[in-house]
């Protein structure tokens, strides 16, 4: 059906380097929240690749575009983890709740099959991801953190752009 979809995932910006400014284990736990909390990159990569395989092939354009997205959402998910590994944390997929650290499941996403829907719940978990990242971008005081922080909304921006567009394309 979308066979001439056209997907743009990231902004055409380099990243800035991974340069901590200190071993800050407050700032290194919630760049672990980044890679495995439940909303994470690698929420947003399961979600994602899962979106792929089931819009593939009566979406075929649309799945493409998820698979490319998610390749992305697995670069953010690696600088999160490398910021935390620099700044002393284990850079395993999980984060820290309730006081001891809980590791990521599969049941922190939600799938829906119709799709509207999965695009829709992309949209959703693109906006709590800027939201997530922008609040800490607004208390952690390390330059080099936030220049990523503000990077990476950059490309969740985008990405969210290209959902809409997918929604304009169905109409």
């Amino acid at each position: 059906m979308n066979n001439n979809f056209y997907c743009n995932p990231t902004v055409n910006l380099p990243y800035p380097a991974i340069q901590p400014e200190s071993r800050n284990c407050e700032y290194a736990r919630e760049m672990l929240s980044n890679v495995g909390g439940s909303n994470s990159e690698m929420t947003a990569v399961s979600l994602y690749f899962y979106n792929s395989v089931i819009l593939d092939p009566c979406y075929s354009s649309f799945a493409k575009c998820f698979h490319d997205i998610s390749i992305v959402e697995m670069h953010h998910m690696d600088m999160f983890a490398d910021l935390a590994y620099n700044m002393g944390e284990d850079p395993r997929l999980w984060s820290r709740r309730n006081h001891k650290m809980t590791y990521w499941t599969p049941a922190y996403n939600k799938y829906p099959r119709e799709i509207c829907d999965v695009i829709m719940n992309s949209i959703d978990g693109e906006r709590a991801a800027i939201k997530k990242y922008r609040g800490q971008a607004d208390f952690i005081k390390d330059a080099n953190i936030v220049s990523i922080l503000n990077r990476i909304i950059l490309d969740e921006e985008r990405h969210i752009k290209v959902f809409e567009n997918m929604l304009d394309y169905l109409r």
